[in-house]
């Protein structure tokens, strides 16, 4: 029995040589030498020095040791962490087409069902002709008869009367703000608008709001490093694939009705351009332009364009209520510059330096996504003296750049003057990198910067915030997570102006 006893840990000390021996020898691939790192164990990877702890400030930790591009292992793989704006701005945007790869998440596999994703998680030259498509329709096309900012405009409408109607009782904001931030999207992708309490309309809401929780969580990050494994327990992210199934079943139908009734002379929305050009592009096999990836990129342009930009504002409106002699210049900025009888438009953002840069500090404070979406190298590269095989995961730290205590003084603090100037003009900072950069910044950027303006200063043009608790008592620091920095849950009241 002691033989046996004895003969069982010796077998386990073997396959744990051998498995750290294999991770070894897959980081040691291509033609030079991986960036320096912590021992990873077997299986497990460095899971032990990113525990207990935000993944930004592991990851901040382990670069005070290793310096601003090191190797982690998440399970079994090897990923090269770039940590600070030089090492980021270097790969992303000097060397770009080299980290211009999207790495392989699991969870998004599990999501799409092993279906090839549409434009966020493809890669190679269908990826560069969707992305250049998306681009350039958002861009040139205007979505329709309505400019995206009118659009906008009109959604602001019916949210501040969702506001107003709470008539100063405490209410939780988190979902009227994603019903407001994903009408626009809908409507751009959809050519529609839906009712806040829409069937339909509340499933891709739901959708979208439980897959960022997913992420967010311990169930996503273990799924992420152990795929196989987490595929035989029963877990969250077996519903999630349940949502998302029917997510796309809402997208097909209204593809469907779109077909039916499609002018190629008057397209009205997204899925009316992706319709005419798959008919202008149904023999070039290069471009994927399908039914399938239509359906994908739409479902994925809907998801991305429901809670990032209505998680910044509900987390910049608890950041006003705790700093609110800020919310007060704001509110006089808009009342000098737009007064009370209009709504504020795009035009206005040049003349309101202050309330820009509030906007700029909140996204820069929250660092929303302290990790980019992970990139790929699509070769073998040589980067500062290392050799990074070809599809090796890359990791930007968002997060070293917008809190680099150079370019921000106090970057763990709340404060507008980061982005003012002395004489009270707008500063720009290339720093400002809350959409990543590079080949793979958010193509949705220029969407979520005017939603993020119109939204904000309409809401205090016309109301004021009152807070539950003492100001001084509201915990502005995010709920500790993987991929994104929720807010606090928290009710708020508002009294109009």
């Amino acid at each position: 029995m002691e033989l046996l006893g004895m003969s069982t840990v010796l077998l386990v000390i073997c396959i744990s040589w051998l498995l750290l021996s294999a991770v070894w020898k897959r980081g040691a691939q291509g033609k030079g030498k991986m960036p320096p790192g912590p021992t990873p164990l077997p299986l497990i990877g460095n899971a032990l020095q990113l525990k207990g702890k935000p993944l930004d400030q592991a990851l901040r930790k382990i670069s005070e040791e290793y310096g601003p591009v090191f190797t982690l292992y998440f399970g079994m793989d090897p990923a090269v962490v770039l940590y600070g704006y030089e090492a980021i701005k270097e790969a992303l945007i000097d060397y770009g087409n080299d980290f211009a790869a999207r790495a392989k998440i699991p969870l998004v596999e599990k999501q799409s069902e092993g279906k090839v994703p549409g434009v966020i998680f493809s890669n190679g030259e269908n990826w560069k002709q969707i992305r250049r498509f998306i681009l350039s329709t958002l861009r040139n096309f205007g979505m329709g008869k309505k400019s995206i900012e009118e659009r906008i405009q009109e959604e602001t409408r019916y949210l501040l009367e969702k506001i107003h109607d709470t008539k100063g009782q405490p209410f939780d904001p988190h979902n009227l703000l994603s019903c407001a931030t994903s009408n626009v999207i809908c409507s751009i992708i959809l050519g529609k608008r839906y009712e806040y309490n829409d069937e339909k309309f509340q499933i891709l809401i739901a959708a979208a709001d439980g897959n960022n929780v997913l992420f967010n969580s311990l169930w996503g990050q273990l799924y992420n490093a152990f795929p196989v494994l987490m595929d035989l327990i029963p877990g969250p992210f077996q519903r999630m694939v349940q949502h998302c199934a029917k997510c796309r079943e809402i997208v097909l139908e209204e593809a469907e009705e779109h077909r039916a009734t499609l002018d190629p002379n008057s397209p009205r929305d997204f899925i009316d351009c992706f319709f005419i050009r798959m008919d202008q592009e149904k023999h070039n096999e290069a471009f994927d332009l399908t039914m399938e990836n239509m359906v994908i990129c739409s479902t994925e342009l809907l998801g991305a364009g429901t809670e990032t930009s209505s998680m910044t504002i509900r987390y910049g409106l608890l950041i006003l209520q705790k700093y609110p002699e800020i919310e007060e210049k704001v509110q006089e900025e808009i009342d000098r510059v737009v007064g009370r009888s209009r709504m504020p438009s795009m035009a206005d953002r040049g003349q309101m330096p202050y309330t820009d840069a509030v906007i700029h500090e909140i996204q820069r404070f929250i660092s929303l996504t302290p990790v980019a979406l992970p990139h790929a190298v699509v070769k073998d590269t040589s980067f500062r003296g290392y050799v990074i095989p070809k599809g090796t995961t890359i990791m930007p730290v968002l997060t070293s750049v917008l809190h680099d205590g150079k370019e921000f003084p106090n970057p763990t603090e709340f404060d507008p003057r980061h982005f003012l100037n002395k004489d009270g003009t707008f500063r720009k900072s290339n720093y400002f990198m809350p959409f990543s950069a590079g080949k793979r910044v958010c193509a949705g950027e220029g969407l979520a910067r005017m939603e993020l303006f119109l939204f904000f200063t309409s809401i205090l043009q016309n109301f004021k915030l009152k807070p539950l608790t003492d100001p001084q008592d509201i915990d502005i620091s995010p709920l500790e997570g993987g991929m994104n920095n929720f807010p606090q849950p928290y009710k708020f009241c508002v009294i109009p102006r």
